[in-house]
């Protein structure tokens, strides 16, 4: 059955469960990593999701799983669309047997103070989910009563169903905060993990190390090893059975059709005229399926990793074949007709990126011909002309130490990228401000910035095609920096919450392989 012809009635019926915590840094990525890799040895088929917009937890999450997590975000998506992307995820590559979601910073913690809208808590309740709330109980006993009393408390339709105690020090703690927290709140404490060094996974500036980079530096042996450690951690200090017992316990939930994830609402930018517009005929959406579908070149390395898998499901049901590609190791560009760089971390491997000049020249080439590129963030600084890092009085961050250096990149967009202390890190919303591989002018959108770096250097004369009424951008409130068909943006974009993307890249991508068919003529 495609993925369209789909209901999404089965996905409401599979058990599911929330892990959320008291506060950012408590110890929820690494015991949901090994939650999920507990129930994966089991034999379960764990359709793993991350609340917010998080790339690096969800490729932990990936890897394990052997599905692709998929994000949801309260701010960014309304409620039939938080079902749909649900629904869809459960139901892709065979199905699920369970679905495990990863709240992001504390459960309640969102876009407003007096409001729920973009928080964890938003999420469990549009998923009629239960709740397992991690604690750092580092330091805390009868304290940590309070703690889960007042989260239980705080909103009577969360339903806190179990407890995770992190960081306990040793045998008596974890008997006094267990005996408290059940004595005064009626929750059961399912897990006690003990500190322990190994549960900690190698830091980088925006978060995790990207699980594809760390396979990459700690080798396929060191990496495995530091997984199964971890899982070991989790099936000697949680019950899994009383997890799972919370899972099934969650009640039926009734998801909508598919109104996002079919051909017709992926038809592409012509037939749209507003950024609600997903009515576009099936018949449209079928336009140069088989052998005359356009490829689109993702690039996808240890460079450039972010991606929401969900973009690539739209592109797919949009008429496109996906080609991937390294810019870091392949030395030619395949033949594509149109381009996807995504984020990721350019400037760690600037001087590999540099010294692939085939690469950089293959794109910059296929830019100055008119092939649609879309590139977000990392693929902006990517195509900027150069990169410089370690630059003076402009320091580092965490533990992503860089020298003093500057790379030449791609050079299809104008632009020097500076990194430093600049952090960027916000929803944004933006405005076409021209028609381009993207979109429409006038077509709106709701995405995310999360950056270190900046552009400097760029000509009073050039083009963006986005406006800003929230956010950075480039240069002021303009973002997308465009030459020709090439774009390149801080915002990244998810694809349900802006409808528009997937048929937009599409349609540039058929228009450009129709073009260089009728020049061969």
């Amino acid at each position: 059955m495609s993925q369209h012809e789909k209901s999404g009635k089965g996905a409401g019926s599979i058990p599911r469960v929330l892990i959320s915590a008291d506060r950012s840094s408590s110890g929820k990525t690494t015991i949901s990593m090994g939650l999920m890799a507990a129930l994966a040895s089991r034999g379960y088929k764990v359709q793993p999701f991350k609340v917010a917009l998080d790339y690096i937890d969800p490729s932990y999450h990936t890897e394990i799983t052997g599905r692709f997590c998929r994000n949801l975000d309260g701010y960014l998506m309304d409620e039939a669309g938080i079902l749909e992307v649900y629904a869809h995820a459960c139901e892709a590559e065979g199905g699920a047997d369970i679905a495990v979601i990863e709240g992001v910073r504390g459960l309640y913690e969102g876009f407003e103070s007096l409001s729920d809208l973009g928080s964890t808590a938003q999420i469990a309740k549009i998923l009629n989910c239960p709740v397992v709330l991690v604690i750092n109980a580092r330091s805390i006993t009868r304290s940590s009563a309070a703690l889960v009393g007042g989260y239980k408390n705080f909103d009577p339709d969360v339903e806190i169903a179990g407890v995770i105690l992190n960081n306990i020090g040793g045998r008596r703690h974890a008997e006094k905060a267990k005996e408290a927290i059940e004595h005064y709140t009626g929750v059961p404490v399912i897990g006690i993990i003990p500190r322990d060094p190994s549960m900690q996974i190698s830091m980088r500036h925006l978060g995790l190390m990207p699980a594809l980079e760390g396979r990459r530096r700690l080798g396929d042996g060191g990496f495995e090893a530091r997984l199964k450690g971890i899982e070991n951690i989790i099936n000697t200090g949680i019950d899994v059975d009383r997890f799972l017992g919370i899972a099934e316990s969650a009640k039926p939930l009734k998801t909508p059709g598919y109104s996002i994830f079919s051909p017709a609402a992926n038809a592409g930018s012509d037939s749209n005229t507003g950024s609600d517009s997903n009515t576009c005929s099936a018949a449209s959406a079928g336009a140069g399926m088989g052998t005359d579908k356009p490829r689109i070149g993702v690039a996808l390395d240890e460079a450039f990793n972010f991606y929401y898998h969900d973009n690539i499901d739209l592109l797919e049901l949009a008429g496109a074949e996906i080609v991937y590609f390294s810019p870091v190791s392949d030395t030619r560009l395949p033949e594509v007709d149109g381009l996807y760089i995504g984020g990721g971390y350019p400037e760690l491997f600037a001087a590999e990126l540099e010294a692939n000049e085939s690469m950089r020249q293959d794109i910059k080439e296929a830019s100055a011909a008119g092939m649609p590129i879309y590139a977000e963030c990392g693929g902006l600084m990517y195509l900027t002309e150069k990169i410089s890092t370690g630059v003076p009085g402009k320091g580092t961050y965490h533990d992503a130490a860089m020298p003093e250096s500057t790379h030449l990149m791609v050079g299809a967009l104008p632009g020097h990228t500076i990194m430093g202390q600049t952090r960027v890190v916000s929803y944004n919303i933006g405005t076409l401000a021209r028609d381009c591989v993207i979109g429409k002018e006038g077509n709106t959108f709701k995405g995310h910035e999360f950056h270190h770096s900046e552009i400097r250097e760029i000509p009073e004369d050039a083009e963006f095609s986005i406006t800003l009424s929230r956010g950075t951008g480039i240069k002021g409130n303009l973002d997308g920096l465009t030459v020709s068909n090439t774009l390149g943006s801080y915002a990244h974009l998810h694809g349900a919450a802006y409808r528009e993307l997937a048929g937009s890249l599409v349609d540039a991508a058929r228009k450009f392989r129709e073009s260089r068919a009728r020049a061969k003529l």
